[in-house]
């Protein structure tokens, strides 16, 4: 447990840093390096000397997509991953309940499911760290004691015998556990969860094809009452099959390698044709933690959810944990706001994580049933549905807009104002020097877009503040405006994606907007129909950092 105790000091020997994160997965590897690239320097702890070498996630989203770019990965995408490309289910008969094709290029400039080989993703996001002079891994280190003295968190580490000595105690502004599902920072903080007591075994079966084959379709679910069973890409060369325990298997046998070559057959798949590399049962629980940050602590992925697969929105929620967090630990740590800014890490993504979540248990009770009377009746809603275009079958966003934290909101009630909350679609933009999509081309961090130059909007005050915040500037041009000449904080709307969306999303009757303010996660703060208006929207923006250090 932690204690608090703001008079303690900082024992002899220990070491210091802005930030440790424990644990080095995908979500402790891309917090890690948000934050290092970000200029703090970063001491990750992980237990395993080496990563794990076999896949756990498949896929990621495009939102996921464009925080992995901006983690510094976004050139190795090609090579970890492949555009998922179709999704279908099937009932027992083999007839379509539902198809969908995956955007090859979605909302956030990046395909809207990508297919990838975790360790690959793994291995690309380590090499980036070892780019960052100020991210030091600490392998095959366990963290056995945390205490929170109130400015700065102390942890006591277990290591291998020939550890220096400076690595057993380690001192840090902030922590942060992204330690899994058996999470020890967890623990030590004492947080309760939300347990929706949804449960079910799978086994998973990762498999590597001897001879390359295509999969039509791609992405496969079976929902056969007899035994609900998938199919899904895992990336360039890797395959993986998925099938549910019944009630009357027994687990032992029910994870047996005989018993998943069997279900293989299924399939097609046996010893002759493909490399069974490994095989897992997965009992899929669905709860969060109902509180994210407990003094200076702070929990990410599934140190803080778990879900089923269903919505494949596990390690997609811990991306967006890290890309929360990033901007607003970085704001805090620089002091350029109030550590209070913290407290909204909890509210925003306990309500996206609680969406994703029950979307994912309601897929999950579609594709699990074992009824076949209600297995019949579900098919025969969801084909006539399909094929009278009556409707949709296909299952709604597992993301959602932001509807509370740090939003730009009404005077009267503090609600948000549209488009507060919606995340931004990513497109192509050019000045003389690039062309590219925005984040490779604007950089990270806040963006205010503007339909006029800044200047001409804002006061000198208000711009100045925006710099010590860190926003960035940039005035649209209408697409088809010839690049060459074009300067910073000017961009040409190359794809005429963001102009027509300012255009839509004024707040009040009649709509249009002059300019919208982006957070560094990619999430509108507000939008501004006029100069007054615009103001007002940048005095809340200062006033909801809550920092007296960005005044004067």
């Amino acid at each position: 447990m932690t204690t608090a105790d703001s008079s303690a000091p900082p024992r002899t020997g220990t070491t210091s840093t802005d930030v440790i994160v424990v644990g080095y997965g995908p979500v402790g590897q891309v917090t890690a390096l948000l934050l290092a690239a970000r200029g703090w320097q970063v001491t990750v702890v992980e237990r395993w000397p080496t990563p794990y070498p076999m896949p756990r996630a498949v896929s990621f989203d495009g939102e996921s997509a464009r925080i992995l770019a901006a983690a510094g990965v976004g050139d190795s995408m090609g090579e970890l991953g492949e555009p998922s490309r179709d999704y279908v289910w099937r009932n027992a008969a083999g007839q379509t309940l539902f198809h969908v094709d995956v955007a090859a290029t979605g909302h956030s400039g990046w395909p809207d499911s990508t297919s990838m080989y975790q360790p690959g993703l793994e291995a690309a996001l380590a090499a980036r760290g070892e780019e960052l002079p100020n991210l030091r891994v600490l392998r095959g280190h366990r963290v056995v004691a945390l205490k929170d003295h109130g400015t700065r968190v102390e942890i006591t580490v277990e290591g291998p015998q020939d550890a220096p000595p400076h690595d057993r105690q380690l001192s840090a502004r902030w922590v942060v556990g992204c330690d899994g599902a058996n999470s020890f920072v967890r623990e030590a903080i004492g947080v309760t969860a939300t347990d929706f007591g949804f449960f079910n075994d799978w086994l998973t079966c990762d498999v590597k094809l001897h001879e390359p084959r295509e999969f039509v379709p791609n992405n496969l679910q079976i929902c056969d009452p007899a035994r609900p069973r998938t199919e899904v890409s895992a990336g360039p060369g890797h395959r993986r099959w998925e099938f549910m325990r019944l009630a009357d298997e027994p687990a032992e046998e029910f994870g047996s390698t005989a018993n998943a070559w069997r279900l293989l057959g299924l399939f097609g798949i046996d010893r002759d044709r493909a490399t069974l590399e490994r095989h897992t049962v997965y009992t899929f629980q669905a709860r969060y933690v109902d509180e994210w940050r407990v003094g200076r602590v702070l929990l990410a992925g599934d140190a803080a959810h778990l879900m089923p697969p269903f919505a494949g929105q596990g390690m997609c929620s811990g991306f967006r944990d890290a890309a929360n967090l990033a901007w607003k630990l970085d704001l805090v740590l620089a002091g350029r706001a109030d550590e209070r800014l913290l407290d909204t890490y909890t509210s925003e993504r306990r309500e996206h994580v609680r969406h994703a979540l029950k979307m994912s248990m309601d897929l999950g009770r579609v594709i699990c049933e074992t009824d076949p009377a209600a297995a019949r009746d579900r098919d025969t809603v969801m084909i006539a549905v399909r094929e009278r275009g009556i409707g949709t079958a296909q299952p709604r966003s597992a993301v959602q807009a932001l509807t509370t934290g740090l939003l730009h909101g009404r005077q009267s009630d503090g609600q948000p104002v549209a488009p507060a909350g919606e995340l931004v679609r990513q497109a192509v933009v050019a000045r003389a020097d690039a062309t590219g999509l925005f984040d490779a081309v604007v950089g990270p961090g806040f963006a205010l877009l503007t339909t006029a130059p800044p200047a001409e909007l804002l006061d000198g005050d208000r711009l100045a503040l925006l710099e010590r915040i860190g926003v960035r500037l940039v005035h649209l041009l209408p697409a088809g405006t010839p690049a060459a000449g074009v300067t910073a904080p000017a961009v040409v709307d190359v794809d005429a994606v963001y102009l027509p969306y300012l255009a839509e999303c004024g707040p009040g009757p009649g709509g249009g907007a002059v300019a919208l303010l982006v957070r560094p996660d990619f999430y509108v703060f507000g939008a501004a129909r006029d100069r007054d208006a615009l103001a007002s929207l940048v005095d809340d923006l200062h006033a909801r950092l809550g920092s007296g250090a960005l005044i004067g």
